[in-house]
């Protein structure tokens, strides 16, 4: 028969019962979360850095001047004065160097190899980052219950990025084009904003177990999710039409604002036959069109922003704070990179603003689906 007790009792020094794993810890393998987030965070800084320096090769027009693909033996580079010759050779036969630098000598042309020649180096350093990764979670069964398809995925459109790098590159090579397709430069990049979003997307929900991440998502604000998911897509379109801008150097031909040649709407707008070339070919149409999305997206920001003041999670207003900065931040960055006709530096600083960005909507649109854990006085 159970002891009585008196109901003057102190509450605290009642017995509690002891407490169990969840239905979800125990049904699920959890893995080497923590280890796998770590080894995430490593491969998501080797991809901003990746994004930074192929920035750094399409403004330095470095990009054609590795003129083949070598998977495997292109990552020895010219050890001689011989090879060096005959990379110089080779460069010499597309139409950049024919139409546009053939005055540039053999000491200019190696500091746009190099310039490559990093750009696809690093691309191989991090799929060995990725594949070592993967083999040694895989081999160890610590990859946790439904993320073996996640993380190899991750490795599937590394491969899949080295493969549309090449096509970028290609289209360079023949005919009378000085630079690679804009539209393929634009996938090239969009590709690398999806990987870098799915890998911030991965390290934040391996930053709680599953049990938690269920539990939080009952306190998830629909409303607020389909807003901020609206303005996730509307700031990757925008990163996209940044890549066209950068694609046919757009961002250098009219350099006042708010005004652009003088008119609202340029002039220039469409004067390419057939009219549908003008969106990824005409300066004055991409640069226009990257205008009045950067505008769209920086006020449905400020709208999202607002929306977000009716949350009860102290945390997940503060994180609407910082995309509201952001967004201020890289409109401010966007209009200076035009009124300087976008320096190299200034330029690179507002691609590094979109990765910023993109990460901070992602972690918003995250503490809308998964709360945080707050107390009266404060998030846990």
């Amino acid at each position: 028969m159970a002891e009585k007790r008196s109901i003057f009792e102190e509450v605290s020094s009642a017995e509690k019962p002891a407490t169990s794993a969840g239905v979800i810890d125990r049904a699920k393998r959890p893995g080497a979360r923590g280890a796998i987030r770590v080894w995430l965070m490593v491969l998501f800084a080797l991809v901003v850095v990746m994004i930074a320096v192929g920035g750094a090769t399409r403004l330095t027009d470095s990009g054609l001047s590795i003129t083949e693909w070598k998977p495997v033996t292109g990552a020895i580079p010219p050890m001689s004065a011989e090879v060096w010759d005959e990379e110089f050779e080779k460069y010499k036969q597309i139409p950049e160097f024919k139409l546009q630098n053939s005055q540039m000598s053999l000491s200019e042309f190696k500091m746009i190899y190099w310039w490559e020649w990093g750009h696809r180096q690093l691309g191989r350093f991090i799929g060995l980052v990725w594949a070592l990764g993967f083999a040694y979670f895989a081999l160890r069964k610590q990859i946790p219950t439904g993320w073996t398809g996640r993380l190899l995925l991750l490795g599937g459109l590394g491969g899949l990025q080295g493969a549309i790098g090449w096509w970028m590159v290609s289209s360079g090579l023949e005919g009378t084009r000085l630079d690679v397709a804009s539209y393929r430069l634009a996938i090239h990049l969009g590709l690398a904003f999806v990987i870098l979003g799915l890998i911030c997307w991965y390290v934040l929900k391996l930053g709680r177990t599953e049990a938690q991440l269920m539990q939080a998502r009952r306190h998830g604000e629909p409303r607020l999710k389909r807003m901020v998911t609206g303005l996730m897509h509307a700031a990757y379109l925008q990163v996209i039409l940044g890549a066209l801008v950068a694609g046919i150097d757009a961002g250098r031909t009219y350099t006042d604002w708010p005004l652009m040649g003088g008119d609202v709407f340029p002039a220039l707008a469409f004067e390419l036959s057939p009219w549908w070339v003008n969106f990824f070919e005409n300066e004055a149409l991409v640069q226009f069109n990257h205008r009045l999305l950067g505008y769209i997206v920086f006020i449905f920001g400020l709208v999202v922003w607002r929306a977000s003041r009716s949350s009860g999670n102290r945390a997940t207003k503060r994180a609407y704070d910082w995309v509201a900065v952001m967004l201020f931040g890289q409109m401010v960055l966007g209009i200076g990179t035009v009124l300087y006709a976008a320096p190299v530096h200034l330029a690179l600083v507002h691609q590094f603003g979109a990765v910023v960005l993109i990460c901070l909507i992602l972690r918003a649109r995250f503490l809308t689906m998964y709360p945080s854990e707050q107390s009266v006085r404060g998030p846990a």
